[in-house]
């Protein structure tokens, strides 16, 4: 029968075990439990391990099908990187190698977050940013919602607005979600930063808000999303959430980046926010020691 691959040593190995007995049943045991460690050991390290020869383990790699227990070991080598580079692939993503100098590290990132600016660029709409910032001024409450990462950017603009005594609360979590939005009412303001729009307690954040009479909007990387079509106001960042780690760690600048054209665009419209209260007298900008 012809096959797509070869199956993996660890499998002929697990195959084979109801058949071995003795010490040979020992070194398989052994691989199995440690095939990162057999990889990159010795044969002497194997059979030591294993309390057994060094001839016992090559009669084991042969009985395996194995012209060796160098093919056998380079063979788990190759079985034990792929796993390693799927892991890595699936977590961090393609465009960093976990082999890559710090260098090459440095400079995807930070050209993989160039590019997550130029979209914002292309992709927020100032009108409705200006309309939010306008509501955002005006409102007897702000009710800022993020979770996890997407939780950084929203507790930011959530602590500069709160540096300019704009009357503004920060929630994250499902319960504390429910909470803020019985809070709201007419003239209200419910602001989510939400990269997949996908998010359920992001969602029903939004819904109740806007039943309670607050104006919703949503940060986005997914105009057409659930949460981004929800929203009355979506600010389209242009970046969605990716499958990776790399994908959404260039997304979250496009999402600092709007939300802090939010927080700048709220400031010009409360000028007398900044000198109110300076020690120093009017004139003199308020900048909090922990919010620069």
């Amino acid at each position: 029968m012809d096959r797509a691959d070869s199956p993996s040593p660890l499998q002929v190995v697990k195959r084979a075990l109801p058949d071995l007995n003795g010490s040979m049943h020992r070194v398989a045991e052994h691989i199995l439990a440690n095939p990162d460690e057999v990889a990159r050991g010795s044969i002497t390290k194997l059979a030591t391990a294993a309390g057994t020869s060094a001839a016992t383990v090559t009669r084991l790699s042969t009985h395996l099908g194995f012209a060796g227990y160098p093919a056998l070991r380079a063979a788990l080598a190759m079985e034990v990187g792929r796993g390693l580079e799927a892991g890595w692939t699936s977590d961090i993503g393609l465009a960093i190698g976990p082999a890559d100098p710090p260098e090459q590290v440095l400079h995807v990132l930070a050209g993989t977050q160039a590019n997550a600016l130029r979209n914002a660029l292309g992709s927020i709409d100032l009108v409705a940013a200006a309309r939010v910032a306008d509501a955002i001024a005006g409102a007897r409450r702000t009710h800022i919602y993020g979770e996890w990462g997407d939780a950084i950017p929203a507790r930011e603009l959530y602590i500069r607005l709160l540096r300019i005594g704009i009357p503004v609360w920060f929630f994250d979590g499902p319960q504390s979600a429910q909470i803020a939005s019985g809070l709201l009412g007419d003239g209200d303001v419910a602001l989510v930063v939400s990269r997949s729009g996908i998010d359920p307690a992001t969602l029903e954040f939004i819904r109740r808000s806007k039943a309670e009479g607050a104006l919703t909007v949503a940060i986005t990387g997914v105009a057409d999303s659930p949460v981004g079509t929800e929203a009355e106001v979506g600010l389209d960042t242009g970046t969605p959430a990716g499958g990776t780690w790399t994908e959404f760690f260039a997304g979250r600048a496009s999402d600092t980046l709007t939300a802090g054209l939010l927080f700048v665009l709220v400031a010009q419209r409360v000028p007398d926010h900044l000198t109110a209260n300076h020690p120093n007298g009017p004139g003199q900008p308020v900048v909090h020691p922990d919010t620069r």
